[in-house]
């Protein structure tokens, strides 16, 4: 492998088994107020951080402001003759706490309308971008090139009094949100439509419009954007996007920067990119197959093929729930409601019966139930939305209302920077052997 790989090879070996010992004797001695394991893990479980905008319970699932996934289904409201809740109600709620009223909601839509022009710039850079490269990637890079329209910058560098940092740091969120659906269907046309771009439609609702201008004029798309939108938007402040959205902010580092910095942490195939996943795995076992609608067995069988060739079932697990994810319960019964005879749709509700119990039978599986990116890719194949590298984006799109009304909250809060103690392995071993104290900064 080269000199320098090998003799890191052999360093990482040597320590990763000396930690893997040293959790198995050690790992649930206390260092400060956490367990030792947890400084290793991942920080599961460590309460660390204040995120306003929802709370992930591991058994009801996600809540937002204290209403479920249920209860903004029916609280929120809705587009003409539409039944699912306008994401606008959603960013209302986590930003101010209260639910809205239709009037509340025509006002944000009207806002993001003026406010959703894009920069020609940020299309040059776009397109100096070779067509193959990540969607994800062009949904980043567009986002930096709007970076030069932040508010939060130039006040900043003018001298800006820090009570004044969550004006401009709400300035900023308003009209990052307000163009990034035209950001990402810009790429869309781009990358799978041959550059035949579509103009916003003023007159629509933010998800309707972000349907309109991907080239989707189907209502029950709209429907499906609309449940999409709102479902996605937040997880609570330790995800990755969340979490290093609120992070690269606690630098003061402006919106534009925070949240591509979270976007590209949503890119990872353990976060965001986990939707892209999923569906290329069930479009792989119907090839493998040969069959548009795999029987339970046939499904069991594969799940089990999966698992011996050492891969995960992607779309299953979860890192703090312990039940199925209600928003891939919000999906399922749209499903029902709408594309009940879909073979795609079909199977992974099949799915959802078959891998529970084979997980379960692993003895070592916290969580085998599905989660959010189990079900999202079907309904968007249904509608022809079948590039599902693309799918992240849509999830990106999203996640900018919940990462970003916290980023508000952050500045209006006077929140510090966000710096943890770190420790290595040699003085974990030192602390053991009582030989030296581990501290916070």
């Amino acid at each position: 492998m080269g000199i320098i790989k090998d003799r890191f090879k052999a360093q990482a070996d040597k320590i990763a088994a000396e930690i893997k010992d040293l959790l198995k004797e050690h790992g649930n001695k206390k260092i400060g107020e956490v367990n030792l394991s947890q400084i290793y893990q991942g920080m599961r479980g460590m309460t660390g951080l204040v995120s306003e905008t929802s709370l992930l319970d591991a058994q009801e699932g996600i809540r937002f402001r204290g209403y479920s996934i249920p209860e903004l289904q029916k609280k929120l409201p809705k587009a003409p003759k539409g039944t699912e809740p306008l994401p606008e109600g959603l960013f209302h709620l986590m930003l101010i706490g209260e639910l809205p009223t239709e009037e509340d909601v025509h006002h944000i839509t009207s806002t993001w309308q003026r406010r959703s022009h894009v920069p020609n710039h940020v299309f040059a850079a776009i397109e100096a971008l070779p067509v193959a490269t990540h969607p994800m990637t062009q949904f980043v890079i567009a986002i930096m090139a709007l970076q030069t329209e932040s508010q939060f910058s130039k006040r900043y560098a003018e001298g800006m009094n820090k009570k004044d940092y969550w004006e401009a740091v709400f300035d900023d969120t308003m009209d990052l949100i307000a163009r990034l659906p035209r950001v990402a269907a810009y790429i869309y046309r781009r990358k799978y439509k041959k550059e035949d771009h579509i103009h916003p439609n003023g007159l629509l609702d933010w998800a309707g419009n972000f349907a309109h201008m991907l080239g989707y004029e189907d209502e029950t798309f709209k429907e499906l954007m609309r449940l999409y939108m709102t479902i996605h938007a937040d997880h609570e402040g330790g995800n990755v996007s969340a979490h290093t959205t609120h992070l690269v902010g606690s630098a003061l580092s402006d919106p534009y920067l925070s949240f591509a910095a979270g976007m590209n942490g949503l890119a990872g195939p353990l976060h965001g990119l986990a939707n892209q996943e999923v569906i290329k795995w069930i479009l792989e076992m119907r090839s493998a197959l040969d069959t548009e609608l795999p029987s339970k067995e046939q499904i069991a069988d594969y799940v089990q093929k999966t698992l011996n060739e050492g891969k995960v079932v992607p779309g299953y697990g979860h890192a703090v729930l312990r039940k199925t994810d209600p928003r891939f319960t919000a999906q399922m019964e749209f499903g029902k409601k709408h594309l009940p005879d879909d073979p795609l749709v079909q199977t992974v509700w099949n799915i959802y019966e078959t891998v529970p119990p084979i997980l379960q039978s692993l003895g070592k599986i916290k969580n085998p139930w599905p989660n959010v990116d189990a079900h999202s890719g079907a309904l968007l194949v249904h509608f022809g939305l079948v590039e599902y590298e693309f799918y992240t984006v849509l999830f990106g799109v999203s996640r900018a209302l919940g990462v970003l009304s916290s980023l508000c909250w952050d500045r209006a809060l006077g929140f510090p920077i966000e710096r943890p103690k770190s420790v290595t392995t040699e003085l974990v071993n030192l602390w053991l052997e009582g030989k030296a104290e581990i501290w916070g900064d």
